[in-house]
């Protein structure tokens, strides 16, 4: 039987871990797409910290007009907290979303998986360079772990890649993409597990070295960002898209695809590293290429 035959039972009951940026902007699209919505979060300060993302970023949609005044509201209400995992045990979908650390990622995959009681439920991991392979080898049941890649910001890029790991259920991967595709109006590519995937490893040796050449003096981050932006029509420079990416998952992404090719361009420049190491982690902390406000 093929996935394209396979019966694919509906997902209403979505559990997030992490509510960082990126778990909040899955938070976010999985409640305006009409998704119960559970976010697990390790400490009481994350709740308030993790709501105000998510209102903050429906404002936004609310002000440019992409979303009325009721599903604003609505969405809200279908988005509840929790600090116990095992409060997940109900979900049908599960999206680990937390720092791209693989000893972190594969401790939560393993907690996740121990109180799902649904024998198809999908186990997701948001990574966007780790191997899913090893990640699934966490649980019990690694045939229903997939990954789910969203963008940043998730809530309004179109593209969602999908990472079967060797172990993967063609099951696990039918309900995923329909969950993606028909619930919440994405696109789907499907990728090999490969560090970095199919963009990142197109995206992460372009920014990595227009930040050598900031760090070798060659030019500043404004003149490589004028230059992609004007000269080659991209609508973010490589220097500002870095910071929006946050400065530390692309020391972590950059490592991981090294780790895995060994290729010189993906070894993250000293100046990045320096910057990381000082707190200099992109727009998230107000200041990394550039200052924010």
């Amino acid at each position: 039987m093929t996935a394209s035959t396979l019966t694919v039972p509906p997902v209403d009951r979505v559990g997030i871990v992490g509510c960082g940026t990126m778990g909040a902007g899955i938070a976010e699209l999985c409640a305006k797409a009409g998704q119960d919505v559970l976010v697990a979060v390790r400490s009481e300060e994350a709740v308030p910290a993790g709501r105000r993302r998510i209102t903050a970023s429906l404002d936004r949609a609310l002000s440019r007009g992409r979303i009325g005044e009721a599903d604003r509201e609505a969405a809200l209400a279908r988005v509840a907290f929790t600090l116990d995992l095992g409060d997940l045990a109900d979900r049908q979908l599960v999206v680990e979303a937390i720092p791209e650390d693989e000893p972190a990622k594969l401790s939560v995959l393993g907690m996740v998986d121990k109180v799902l009681t649904a024998e198809d439920a999908v186990l997701a991991t948001n990574t966007s360079s780790l191997s899913v392979s090893r990640l699934a080898r966490a649980t019990a049941r690694p045939g229903r772990v997939i990954g789910i890649h969203f963008f940043n910001p998730a809530p309004v890029l179109p593209l969602v890649e999908l990472v079967e790991s060797v172990l993967t259920d063609p099951a696990t991967r039918a309900r995923a993409e329909s969950f993606v595709e028909n619930d919440l109006g994405r696109t789907t590519l499907r990728s090999p597990d490969r560090a970095g995937f199919v963009v990142n490893a197109l995206l992460f040796p372009y920014l990595l070295s227009a930040i050598r050449m900031v760090d070798t003096g060659f030019a500043e981050p404004e003149v490589l960002d004028r230059a992609m932006e004007l000269g080659c029509s991209h609508p973010m420079g490589p220097l500002r898209l870095a910071d929006l990416i946050g400065l530390d998952t692309t020391v972590s992404i950059a490592r991981a695809m090294y780790e895995e090719t060994k290729e010189p361009l993906h070894a993250p420049p000293p100046l990045l590293l320096r910057m990381v190491e000082c707190g200099l982690l992109g727009k998230k902390s107000g200041r990394g290429f550039y200052t924010y406000r």
